[in-house]
């Protein structure tokens, strides 16, 4: 990035429990802080809170008076409201016949042994059928009926929708249909209309229509977010970069799910998915890597979830993934999550103790957090000695001022201890059955890093297990045990690492064009034709303050007639027929010698280097021996132990 003066950069991951700001000081001093990401009776927005701290004003003082050169933020809004059905009200238009495709989808059965399977509910309100209809040529078979069109969209609009998603049968080829419709849908008032051709160009109607859903569900969600913060910084809140008062342009930037960032303006709801995930996965991958790792799996366990990736000298992408039931079409890092985090609630039903999927989140949050919430892991840490009070961020109690409270979580668990006792007639004690909870996460936690690593042909063992989030380094070396791994690296900023991901990712921008021609000698020239535009769409977009960007180009091919895509870098066809059929054998076992391959998708992805920043820890070694804090015990293994604190520093 250009270097820059007497500026301030925010880089901030907003999780489901808590949320991290790194700011970097105009000097190049760095500092972090944790805030609940739902403190209703304290601040509205745990990011803008977190920024003002930092800075050290009130709401009194407008942040656009402050010298902020960027914030960068990866955010959970997209992803809650996905989760929990919470997004904007949406009418979907599809080809007159294909109203029911999306709840149809392609008839996967999650379970195929239950009686009764459960669909995933529709995200959309109502679904409303254009008539219309091109053919796979793009031959116009039953033209678009544009007074039906006009007469359904402004009844629909009557109805108090804004948000509408278009779909037509080829339109992702020939998108004369959906444009017309997507005029009219203007003219009658909506506020936000996504069209299938511009979200998904690819492809397979089905996910393509689900993709559009979901950023019409998304998108209008996100805009009024990013309406929210950006008006802090600007008496222009419709302005997501704005001038401060010297004149210069303050960015606002989030975190996409493909692990790049992107300003504001062109953040969509499709690719928001995995925003908060995606920057610890580029924090962990940067950090590990200059420190000589490059064999790794990530670990990030925060009070919500815990995430976990894969990564041998590349960060894995999907280009088609379910989540929740909905299937989208678009570039995400390949994450496995599982419901276990220091929030997960503890409980004991029917003889069973359980830790998740249930969550205490932020509010009310932990028992041990002041709120009357429920048992969760971290009290089962904070019981067993594992979290000491004095060292932990004192934001809780009426006052956001106090730290945790331990005699709340020991009274807790004396109660749930006699539950457990009085059931199975033993005498344990009270670390013995919070330790017995630890175990059950942490066996969840592997299961789900065999998921990404054993069950696909690696050998864990030779991994570094890269562990931060606020509740990784407390489980780390039993979740190594528990997977045989040898090596665990901890960054000095792995409990906020998220937040460090956001301001050392890249700046991307990707462009897709629908291509569907064979792959021969004769694609090279329509191949330049159609990157070079794509390029120059690209670049129209990007950020003035970022160095020179560097330029990658894919395809996504296909046996003819399959709808199974495979990603191959751009390069001269014989050797792109070479790694489609390699990835083909190891993704399904075979090949077709005689079957032609077809390019169904060009994607041209812009990248401009993020921040300029040495994440390398110090290799200065001390010559004595470090002195500790002070001395406390703690429960492992079914006995206690006698521990000395200290501080990281002193440890070189």
């Amino acid at each position: 990035m250009k270097p820059q003066r007497n500026k301030w950069q925010f880089w901030i991951d907003r999780g489901g429990t808590f949320t991290d700001v790194i700011g970097r000081a105009p000097n190049g001093d760095t500092y972090s802080a944790k805030h609940l990401s739902e403190n209703p009776e304290h601040y509205s927005d745990a990011a803008i809170f977190g920024i003002r701290q930092m800075l050290g004003v009130d709401e009194t003082v407008p942040l656009s008076d402050m010298n902020i050169e960027a914030i960068k933020m990866g955010t959970t809004v997209g992803t809650n409201a996905l989760l929990e059905h919470k997004g904007e009200r949406v009418a979907l238009f599809v080809t007159r016949g294909f109203n029911d495709l999306l709840q149809l989808g392609y008839q996967h059965r999650s379970n195929i042994f239950s009686l009764k399977p459960n669909r995933p509910t529709p995200l959309y309100d109502s679904v409303h059928e254009i008539h219309e209809r091109l053919d796979a040529k793009g031959r116009i078979l039953i033209p678009l009926d544009v007074a039906h069109a006009r007469s359904t969209l402004s009844r629909i609009f009557e109805s108090g929708i804004r948000s509408i998603a278009i779909v037509l049968l080829h339109g992702y080829r020939f998108p004369n249909h959906e444009n017309q419709l997507a005029e009219i849908a203007t003219a009658v008032g909506f506020t936000h209309i996504s069209v299938s051709h511009r979200i998904s160009p690819s492809i397979k109607i089905v996910s393509r229509g689900d993709t559009t859903v979901v950023d019409a569900y998304l998108s209008p969600l996100l805009k009024r977010y990013i309406s929210s913060v950006s008006g802090q910084l600007s008496r222009k809140p419709s302005l997501p970069a704005v001038a401060n008062s010297v004149g210069s342009r303050t960015d606002l930037m989030f975190m996409q799910s493909h692990g790049g960032m992107v300003d504001a303006a062109h953040f969509q709801g499709k690719d928001s998915i995995l925003s908060g995930p995606a920057g610890g996965i580029v924090g962990a991958v940067r950090t590990c890597v200059t420190a000589g790792y490059t064999k790794l799996i990530t670990f990030d366990m925060g009070g919500t979830s815990t995430d976990v990736a894969h990564y041998n000298g590349e960060i894995e992408l999907n280009f088609e993934t379910e989540i929740a039931g909905v299937r989208l079409q678009c570039p995400m890092i390949n994450i496995h999550t599982v419901a276990a985090g220091g929030g997960s609630i503890l409980k004991f039903e029917n003889n069973r103790c359980q830790v998740g999927p249930a969550s205490a989140g932020a509010h009310p949050g932990p028992a041990s957090y002041r709120k009357g919430g429920p048992l969760t892991v971290t009290d089962c840490n904070l019981v067993l000695g594992k979290i000491l009070p004095l060292h932990f961020p004192r934001v809780f109690g009426p006052h956001a001022n106090q730290s945790l409270d331990k005699d709340i979580a020991t009274e807790r668990f004396k109660e749930l201890t006699h539950s457990i006792n009085a059931a199975f007639i033993t005498n344990k004690c009270l670390a013995e059955i919070a330790e017995g909870f630890l175990n059950i996460a942490v066996e969840n936690m592997a299961r789900a890093i065999k998921r990404i690593s054993v069950q696909r042909g690696y050998n864990v063992k030779e991994y570094t297990l890269c562990c931060f989030g606020g509740a990784g380094a407390q489980h780390a070396c039993k979740t190594a045990d528990a997977l045989g791994m040898r090596t665990i690296f901890i960054h000095p900023y792995a409990g906020v690492l998220s937040a460090l991901g956001m301001g050392l990712a890249d700046n991307v921008i990707v462009r897709e064009k629908s291509v569907l021609i064979p792959l021969d000698a004769d694609a090279t020239l329509a191949l330049k034709k159609i990157f070079r535009e794509l390029h120059a769409d690209a670049a129209a977009n990007l950020s003035p303050h970022f160095d020179s960007p560097v330029v990658l180009k894919r395809l996504m091919l296909r046996y003819e007639g399959s709808d199974s895509l495979i990603a191959v870098p751009l390069d001269i066809p014989e050797t792109m027929r070479r790694q489609f059929e390699a990835q083909h054998i190891k993704q399904f076992g075979f090949v077709f010698n005689e079957k032609p391959i077809q390019i169904a998708t060009a994607v041209c992805e812009v990248r401009q280097p993020g921040a300029d920043r040495d994440t390398r820890c110090s290799e200065a070694v001390s010559v004595h021996t470090p002195l500790a804090l002070e001395n406390t015990h703690f429960f492992s293994n079914n006995q206690w132990h006698q521990a000395g604190v200290y501080v990281r520093e002193t440890l070189l």
